[in-house]
């Protein structure tokens, strides 16, 4: 429970640093370009903390229509170099571990040196507002699924601006065990497909849902019409510096994957599982093959519902990660 305070509530900077920030990134002074700004940060993270502020005018001398609301990310001092410091440290640790025999299996250098590009990927906040673009571009048709928008010429690598969302933590209904069934089960479907259409369909997905970075927001019901319209809930993705896609093999592979488990093949479904890997380390990829035969085989026949009630895909998928 600790860890997840650093989801929105890690250490933050002081006031001073973020107007010096802002105002050495824009050129003008922080009320010049606010009307309104509050010192205390809404949330800090491990990179950036956010400030609420109000906004009239977005380039000098066009005044918006009226004034809104926006966030103002911040950089933290030192952040860049601190993490390059820190997978200096790792690195040095990983290529220690490649000399025991007993650890290659864990591919500590390869999986650093990924780690690294995705964590310096955040630090740019300039290149967070682009992944935000590019985010609402191919989420332009969805009703349910929306990002803060980057609000330019106010981003810099340092301070990026975007309007401010409203909405609760999709922790709330994720801790909630009894309550809430029915937003429960639309916000899984709403989540779920959002994620499959980043994967399957864009090739480009948000490396970093954690609680912290899913806002929800559930319309008031209309006593007048709540008979014949339910309210849907609507899910805000937030943070998206960090960022993934797959290669074209990868990619196919992964689509071959699924089409496998649907159709629970539980022969492809392994090869395809053990070709995810770029260095082979399964001790014995037949004796896996055949594991996994054995097990679709068994979610594909009624006894399946005796053992378990949940569906078979996504038996079928867990038992590729279990065995492997």
């Amino acid at each position: 429970m600790e860890l997840t305070k650093l989801h929105s509530k890690a250490p933050s900077h002081s006031f001073a640093y973020s107007k010096s920030t802002i105002e050495r990134a824009f050129g003008r002074k922080l009320y010049e370009i606010f009307d309104h700004f509050e010192e205390k940060p809404v949330a800090s993270g491990s990179i950036a903390q956010v400030h609420r502020a109000s906004l009239s005018f977005r380039y000098p001398d066009q005044k918006l229509s009226k004034p809104i609301a926006v966030a103002v990310k911040v950089r933290h001092p030192g952040v860049g170099e601190s993490i390059k410091m820190d997978f200096m440290i790792i690195n040095l640790v990983a290529k220690v571990s490649s000399y025991f025999p007993a650890l290659n299996w864990l591919r500590l250098d390869e999986s650093v040196r990924q780690f690294a590009v995705f964590m310096m990927s955040q630090v740019d906040l300039a290149r967070e507002a682009a992944h935000l673009s590019r985010f609402i571009y191919n989420f332009r048709r969805w009703k349910d699924v929306s990002f803060p928008k980057p609000l330019y010429p106010l981003v810099h690598p340092a301070v990026l601006v975007e309007t401010f969302e409203d909405g609760e933590s999709v922790a709330r209904y994720v801790d909630d065990i009894d309550g809430n069934s029915r937003i429960k089960r639309d916000l899984a479907h709403i989540g779920t497909h959002a994620l499959l259409k980043m994967l399957l369909v864009d090739n480009f997905i948000h490396a970093d849902m954690h609680p912290g970075n899913i806002l929800v927001r559930v319309p008031k019901k209309n006593s007048s019409r709540k008979r014949l319209f339910r309210p849907k809930p609507h899910i805000i993705f937030l943070d998206v510096g960090m960022t993934a896609e797959l290669s074209n093999g990868d990619r196919r592979n992964l689509l071959e994957f699924f089409k496998a488990v649907a159709l629970r093949d539980g022969h492809t479904a392994a090869e395809c599982t053990l070709r995810l890997s770029r260095r082979q380390t399964c001790p014995e990829p037949k004796a896996f093959i055949k594991e996994l035969e054995r097990s679709f085989a068994f979610w594909g026949t009624p006894r399946r519902h005796l053992s378990s009630g949940s569906s078979a895909c996504s038996s079928c998928s867990s038992k590729c990660v279990d065995i492997e």
